[in-house]
């Protein structure tokens, strides 16, 4: 039996009995080659060798079995000579169809091979999936083939345009191109924004019983917003247009001032109020459905503060050890016995009236949803509650995501929670006659139902929960109120939010772009390729991704068109139901519509963004000299004669012959033209600081790429390199002197000889430092360099060698953010040698481009401690060499077809396919 990682291998191997061997093949074990020396020499000199793919030829890949896959690859052919069976028992998605489809081509078993399907771990999950076999789905494995071949040709065909024309190490792909565009038009909305100023009045009235004796949820007093002024609506912020402009009829509408709203709220001082309306509406909530991949991504973003890559992460380790069921799914269907189970527990947990009469079911809404999965929930026939698990060993971030499931699981199958919403409006009249109309609304929950087991989190942290009451007082129609208190308020509009990793993931999954279970890893990429960094949680485009975006909208537009994308996976799913022909449709994508002369079969209709409409891939990548590399790159200043440039060291400003550096963490929408004055008043050019006064060459002061820094200026024809030095923490360009600068060039500076070695003292990548020969020892302060006598670096040298950055105590921490959530220990922020990092004493996390120390919240802190603890490097993999003959594999391996076992395996079959294990790193097949 072969399944994909050694987790998921030994589970299983738990729940068989003799007669079974199971084995990992750690991911995929071939894919296209990634570089040439992994090309067969045979294809070398084909000239489709470099695509991995024959255009020519039905688009026929070419697979290979990479190096570091070739053991395990051998290691499964050992195996498989002594079976009598092969299960291929890969995850029941696309992908599991995939390497199972793998698989058995390079294996080529000449036994009997089944396909076997589960979507939770469980013993008699297993036991029913031996006893149900199913055939590879061809129609899978197409799909499949063609979103690699498809994927291969829009990366292996774009980036290089992108090398050429915008920054080498660039890359574009079928999703991740289109999640970058997302991201940057939404910086674009940003950019063009222009907020808008608008007042109201504020006032909290009472009711005739305020100051008695009361219940405390009885409220006797509450807070109203002004809403009409004789008829006129006071505008809001949805009143405005995105330029601040006022939208609508402005004769309907009152557009107040600050002075306007203060005269106002003067002329009502001493009016009198009543309740002029009362509007009653029942409340009702239904429950959530349960989880999918995006939901579940989604949510533990919100609540746990995990990003989408690492909560998959955790989730695929909850689901390999038989905690929770598969967990790349669209599906939100839930079996019967799931559904019973769920609604025993909240019986048991929350009393019968809490659950429904009749079982609740749920219908995707998603479009191609893989219906044959179950909904992400708690593996098994009957639920164990986070406090079992607990008890059985689980902790951490899989004991707080199991958390989750579990909670959202069980309130799917609980009561709707019912109350009741009101709507109060309360008037009043002016000394100027004017009648003014206040509002106010509440809620209150009569019965919690399924809000008792979970809440949904929302990604706007203004938004009241589902669960929070406004109680305001019992009110009739005419009952008069007093004014505690009534003010002019000020409100002004704000820009649209960013895309969070929660917030893009919804996006990409309501315009059908691309696979759910993708969006972890195109998020990491783009992430990764500096496309995209985060301030807090918000995803920010960088100015390279604005320059590759220009780019491919300009002259690739049907490439990053979200339709045509949206339509490009409703494609692949016709395939994969046998609606549709790979070949045909590969080849109207590479060679062009059918009016291009080529005779394809139309696969779907795409739009046409641009003058290449019913191109191929090919023509629009073959000629590439219209492109200009400066245009793509280039952004005026809206309002200046400004123009932001991309190049190869980074953003930069120019004006004239004036050019000045952009910091790499800035976000676009925060360079404004004031901002770019100020990045102007920078010194940027040399600044001359005088001659040294032994060499007599000039000494400069510059601003270098990697920070300020002092160097002499040689006369032409001199071959000896100029001495150079960076400034001290201390230092900064404008008060640099001359004497700074010979001291920092007299660097490194020998104190004498001791021992026939000569002693120096250095300013290091991680600071300064006193050395003679191979000792070395930190110094408290760069100062000290240059004080440092030859008596006191020998006694320096002299003391044992600390580990560590010297022999100073441990400075202060920049600051500190309470207990993590996995370790419970402190969290700090240091400052540390590549800058400050967030550690509990046993992680360390580096900050992000765009973290600031002083903006770091305890939850962003935690997320970064947890991507450093799932990216952790794992064990190195021990060369062995396997036998030619092993007794042990033959006696582990059953002479007849054997069928499933409940109790753990004890015999030879388990200890040697477990001696057996090796730890490679997992290949996986990326998307776009």
């Amino acid at each position: 039996m072969i399944v994909e990682s050694p987790a998921k291998a030994r589970t299983i191997a738990g729940y068989l009995g003799k007669g079974y061997v199971v084995e990992s093949s750690i991911g995929h074990i071939r894919d296209m080659p990634d570089k040439a020396a992994e090309i067969p020499e045979k294809f070398r000199a084909q000239p489709w060798a470099r695509l991995g793919v024959d255009v020519d030829h039905d688009f026929q890949a070419l697979y290979v079995v990479p190096a570091d896959k070739r053991q395990q690859v051998s290691k499964l052919k050992s195996l498989l000579k002594d079976a009598d069976e092969l299960y291929l028992a890969t995850d029941e998605d696309r992908e599991g169809e995939a390497i199972a489809w793998h698989l058995r081509e390079e294996l080529k078993p000449k036994v009997p091979t089944k396909r076997m399907v589960f979507h939770e771990i469980t013993p008699e999950a297993i036991a029913r999936a031996i006893a149900n076999p199913t055939e590879l789905n061809d129609g899978k494995v197409d799909a499949y083939q063609t979103r690699r071949v498809l994927d291969r040709l829009y990366g292996y065909e774009v980036s290089p345009v992108l090398w050429k024309k915008v920054m080498p190490r660039t890359s574009a792909g079928r999703v991740q191109s289109v999640a970058t565009r997302l991201i940057v038009d939404k910086e674009r909305e940003r950019i063009a924004f222009r907020s808008a100023s608008y007042w109201d009045l504020e006032a909290e009235f009472a009711t005739a019983n305020h100051g008695k004796e009361r219940l405390p949820d009885e409220p006797t007093a509450f807070t109203a917003t002004l809403q009409t002024v004789d008829g006129k609506r006071v505008a809001q912020g949805r009143d405005f247009s995105s330029i601040g402009q006022l939208r609508g009829d402005e004769g309907q509408l009152l557009h107040l001032d600050g002075e306007a709203a203060g005269a106002l709220a003067e002329r009502l001082h001493g009016a009198s109020f009543a309740v002029s309306s009362v509007e009653r509406k029942p409340y009702r909530r239904s429950p959530y459905a349960p989880f999918r991949t995006t939901t579940l991504q989604q949510e533990a973003s919100r609540k746990l503060g995990f990003t989408a890559k690492y909560a998959m992460s955790v989730a695929q380790r909850l689901y390999e050890n038989g905690y929770i069921t598969y967990m790349r799914t669209d599906s939100i269907v839930l079996s019967q016995t799931a559904i019973d189970a769920a609604r025993n527990q909240a019986r048991e947990l929350y009393g019968a009236e809490y659950v429904p009469d009749a079982p609740r079911t749920y219908t995707s809404k998603v479009k191609n949803a893989q219906e044959a999965h179950e909904a992400i929930r708690p593996a098994g026939d009957r639920f164990r509650t986070p406090q079992q698990v607990a008890a059985g060993g689980l902790k951490g971030d899989e004991l707080r995501l199991y958390d989750l499931i579990w909670k959202r699981t069980v309130a799917c199958q609980m009561k709707d929670a019912t109350g009741e919403s009101v709507s109060v409006k309360v008037a009043g009249t002016s000394s100027a006659n004017e009648r003014a109309e206040f509002n106010a609304s509440g809620k209150i929950i009569h019965f919690y139902g399924f809000l008792k087991a979970y809440v949904e989190s929302h990604d706007d942290a203004a938004a009241d929960r589902d669960d929070q009451e406004r109680r305001l007082p019992v009110l009739a129609e005419n009952d008069p109120l007093s004014a505690l208190r009534l003010g002019p308020a000020e409100h002004a509009t704000r820009p649209p939010a960013r895309y969070t990793e929660a917030s893009l993931v919804k996006e990409l999954e309501d315009r059908e772009i691309g696979r759910p279970s993708t969006y972890a890893s195109i998020i990491g990429t783009i992430l990764d390729r500096g496309y995209v960094f985060k301030k807090g949680t918000a995803l920010v485009p960088s100015f390279l991704a604005f320059a590759v975006i220009t780019l491919l909208e300009q002259h690739f537009g049907q490439l990053v068109d979200y339709e045509f994308t949206a339509q490009m996976e409703d494609a692949l799913d016709e395939i994969a139901r046998g609606e549709a022909e790979r070949v045909p449709w590969l080849h109207r994508f590479y060679f062009g519509d059918d009016d291009q002369g080529n005779g394809a079969v139309p696969a779907v209709s795409r739009p046409r963004s641009d003058g290449s409409a019913g191109l191929g891939l090919k023509a629009l990548v073959s000629d590439i000299t219209d492109i200009d590399p400066r245009e793509v790159s280039s952004f005026p200043l809206a309002g200046t004669d400004i123009v932001v440039r991309v190049g190869r060291y980074g953003p930069y400003l120019e004006r004239g012959e004036q050019r000045a550096n952009v910091p790499e963490d800035m976000a676009p929408d925060e360079l404004t033209p004031e901002k770019a004055e100020e990045l102007f008043s920078i010194p940027t050019g040399d600044k001359p600081l005088g001659s040294d006064p032994v060499s007599g060459h000039e000494l400069v002061a510059k601003a270098g790429r990697f920070g300020p820094y002092v160097t002499e200026v040689l006369p032409e024809g001199a071959k000896d390199k100029p001495r150079t030095a960076s400034l001290l923490k201390s230092m900064d360009l404008d008060t640099v002197t001359l004497d700074d600068a010979v001291k920092l060039l007299s660097l490194p500076r020998t104190l004498g000889v001791v021992d026939g070695e000569p002693v120096t003292v250095q300013n290091g990548r991680y600071g300064p430092y006193v050395k003679q020969g191979a000792e070395s020892r930190s110094l408290p302060s760069e100062e000290e360099m240059f004080t440092i006598s030859l008596d006191q670096a020998k006694a320096l040298l002299a003391e044992p060698k600390t580990r560590g950055r010297g022999r100073a105590g441990a400075a202060p921490p920049l600051r500190e953010l309470g207990n993590d959530p996995v370790s419970g220990k402190p969290m700090v922020i240091k400052d540390g040698r590549f800058g400050p990092y967030v550690t509990d004493g046993d992680t360390n996390a580096s900050l992000r481009k765009g973290d600031e120390v002083a903006a770091i919240t305890p939850e962003r802190g935690a997320e970064l401690l947890a991507e450093r603890r799932a990216a952790a490097p794992a064990p190195r993999a021990r060369r062995t060499t396997a036998p030619k003959s092993s007794s042990a594999a033959k006696s582990s391996s059953a002479k007849k077809p054997a069928t499933a076992a409940k109790k753990p395996a004890t015999g030879a079959a388990a200890k040697s396919a477990a001696a057996k294990k090796t730890t490679t790193r997992t290949r996986k097949s990326p998307e776009g």
